[in-house]
This record gives C-alpha cells, sequence and structure tokens, in this order.
C-alpha cells in the first residue's frame, strides 16, 4: 500500500480556556481548567516532546505506540469540547461569550495546503474565531490518527488495520455531513482546506479505498478467484474515482489545496488498475482464452497513466506493476505461439473490467460528558 502521512501533520497554537471564559463558580473553573488540561495533550501531539518513551507509555495507561497514545489523548478531549460548545451555543448570541472566543485565537496548521509547503517562517497558521472551527479540525486530526495508527499495523494485523481504516473513514463522513456544512457561513475565505465539506468527502473515500486493499490482502492470503480478485481491485479504482470527484468540488471551494493529495489518488489508481487487470487476464486466461487475455494486459499497458507525480516510492512501485503486466505479456505470447496459436482480439471486443466495493464506514457518534457550566455574563 501505498503511503501518504501529509493529512496527520497538524500542529495547533496553545489555548487556556480558564484565561479567557469568566467562571460562574468554582465548579465551572474546574472544568475550564480541565478542557485546557487535555488541550495541552492535543497540542503535544505532533511536538517535539522532552518526555521518555516510559513516562508517556505510564500516562496512557501502557500504551507503546505514539499513534495510540494521540488518539486517546484526541478521544478525551473531544466530549470536554462537545460539551463546552453545546453550553456555549446554547446561551446565543451574546457579545462576551463572542468576544471571548475571538480572544482565545484558534489557530491550526493546515498540511494539506499549498501555502503550508512554501512559507520559510515555519508552518503557517490559520486563525478562525469560532469554537466549531476547533471541532473541526480537533476531529479531522482523529481522523488523520486513526488512518496512520491503521497503517502501523498493517503489517501486523489486516483485520484491525481494516477496521481503523473504516473508521477513519467514518469520522471523516461525519465531519463532512454533520459539522462542516453549518461552519462554512462562519468561516472567511482565508481557510484552511481541512474545513472544506467535500475535502473531508476525498479523506473518507481515500480511506474506503484504503481499508478494501486491505481487504483483498486478506483475500490473497486466501487465494480466492482471481476473478474476485479483479472485481475487488477495480472496487478500489472506483472508490479511488469518487474521490478525484470530490477533490475537484473542493478545489472550488477552496483554491490553497497541495497537489500531493491529487498525486496519491491518481498513483493509487494507476496501481490498482493494473492489478485489476492483472487478474481479470490470469481469469481469461484459465477459461482457455488465452488471446483476450494478451488483449486486456496490452490494453492496461496502452492506457496506463506513466507520468503521474507523486513521491519517488510511489513512482517505484507503479514501475513495478508495469513491469510484472509487461512479464505477464511476455509470458502469455510465448505459451500462446508455441501452444495455442490464438488471435488477439481487437480492443473493442476485449472484456472490460469490472468493480465491487465491499467495505463501508463505522459510523462515527460523537460522545459528549454532560456538564453544567456557568459564566458571568
Amino acid at each position: 500500500m501505498l503511503q501518504f502521512k501529509d493529512p496527520s501533520k497538524l500542529r495547533t497554537k496553545k489555548i487556556v480556556f480558564e484565561d479567557v471564559y469568566c467562571a460562574q463558580d468554582s465548579g465551572t473553573l474546574e472544568q475550564l481548567k480541565e478542557l485546557s488540561s487535555n488541550r495541552v495533550d492535543v497540542e503535544s501531539i505532533n511536538e517535539n516532546n522532552s518526555i521518555t518513551d516510559a513516562i508517556a507509555r505510564e500516562k496512557s495507561g501502557g500504551l507503546t505506540s505514539q499513534r495510540e497514545q494521540g488518539i486517546q489523548k484526541l478521544e478525551l478531549y473531544l466530549p470536554l469540547l462537545e460539551n463546552f460548545i453545546q453550553r456555549v451555543d446554547s446561551i446565543g448570541d451574546n457579545t462576551k461569550l463572542i468576544s471571548w472566543t475571538s480572544d482565545l485565537k484558534i489557530r491550526w496548521t493546515s498540511p494539506l495546503s499549498s501555502s503550508s509547503f512554501f512559507n520559510l517562517r515555519g508552518p503557517r497558521f490559520f486563525q478562525i474565531d469560532n469554537l466549531h472551527f476547533e471541532l473541526a479540525m480537533v476531529l479531522f486530526f482523529y481522523g488523520a490518527m486513526l488512518r496512520e495508527w491503521a497503517s502501523q499495523v498493517l503489517t501486523t494485523d489486516l483485520v484491525q488495520s481494516a477496521t481503523l481504516f473504516r473508521k477513519s473513514a467514518g469520522v471523516y463522513h461525519y465531519l463532512a455531513h454533520e459539522i462542516l456544512p453549518s461552519l462554512q457561513p462562519a468561516i472567511s475565505t482565508e481557510r484552511p482546506p481541512e474545513v472544506s465539506s467535500s475535502l473531508s468527502s476525498v479523506m473518507s473515500f481515500i480511506c474506503l479505498a484504503e481499508a478494501q486493499i486491505v481487504t483483498i490482502m486478506k483475500a490473497e492470503e486466501k487465494q480466492i478467484a482471481d476473478g474476485l480478485l479483479e472485481k475487488l481491485h477495480y472496487g478500489v479504482v472506483q472508490l479511488f474515482d469518487e474521490a478525484t470527484r470530490f477533490f475537484l468540488k473542493s478545489v472550488k471551494e477552496c483554491k490553497d489545496i497541495s497537489p500531493s493529495l491529487m498525486d496519491y489518488i491518481s498513483c493509487c489508481k494507476v496501481v490498482h488498475e493494473l492489478r485489476s487487470h492483472k487478474y481479470l487476464a490470469k481469469s481469461i486466461k484459465s477459461d482457455g482464452k488465452i488471446g483476450s487475455a494478451i488483449g486486456v494486459l496490452k490494453r492496461a499497458l496502452k492506457n496506463v497513466n506513466k507520468n503521474v507525480g507523486g513521491v519517488d516510492t510511489w513512482r517505484v512501485v507503479i514501475k513495478e506493476e508495469i513491469e510484472s503486466v509487461s512479464e505477464l505479456v511476455r509470458k502469455y505470447e510465448y505459451e500462446n505461439e508455441f501452444v495455442w496459436r490464438e488471435k488477439v482480439p481487437y480492443e473493442d471486443d476485449l472484456p472490460l473490467v469490472q468493480g465491487r466495493e465491499i467495505v463501508t464506514c463505522i459510523h462515527y457518534h460523537p460522545k459528549r460528558w454532560e456538564r453544567n457550566l456557568a459564566f458571568k455574563i
């Protein structure tokens, strides 16, 4: 599986809730302090921490993976944040609350912003004075961390990896459909791509495609039929096609999107288009139609986009896939020349690749720790 870690490289500036919001009572003050304390843990996720691995493991209750530790920090912060936002929203448009929220100076970087890659003074921070912006970015971060953890356990537990990718897809689906649409009118044109509903949909389909890739890896272990593997690989292509459709929509919403995201989608599509054609050819050949199998493979090589962008490691994988298909063509042509002597059909007469999508989101259900908050307004 190709690796694309940019979405998880989020960073944020410090927030101290009790320094900004005036608590009516000691209970509210303590809850604001707890909210700030958990926010500090979120702030530390992608920072260079001075604490040792042993201390980090002890603080997390024995978790050894930094990704798991980060996910735990986000999962402890989110219910407190959800409750805080609900309480503030219930008060309505109060001038003091609006001023206090502005004083928080909620700032996040955008690893998926093209401008973030050309800032000589360090990562660019976007500031939006809206608590729902904070919630959106934390959820985006949560989805990205789940996706990173899924990649991390890929070599040890395929079932867990697929489940984590599906959970990540569910977080992004929730973000795209439940959180971000209501936020759009409240934010300026100076916005990070991460607050675009379409971009969250892109990430959701990417995670589903990655979950299906892991499912295919499990199926290949069991040596299931080539015909089914053909459909599953092309199902991955179809999921990346959906991601492409939403990416083009997100570009209209936000011009400042890094091209590396589209490069990743394009490279993944090439890999799995080639693999789907390879399995289709093997299936056809098993049915005794070696001429059609050769034609399918040659069509794949003819149509493959060899000039996609992306990093060197992605292009190496594409090159390996092209060489694998080319080698299979040579093998089938040699066999056909000396045994079958079957004619290769015209391209229009060749069978088409069919896709099958078998993964779905694991829906995200927000948790909110019910606690009363009273402010001096």
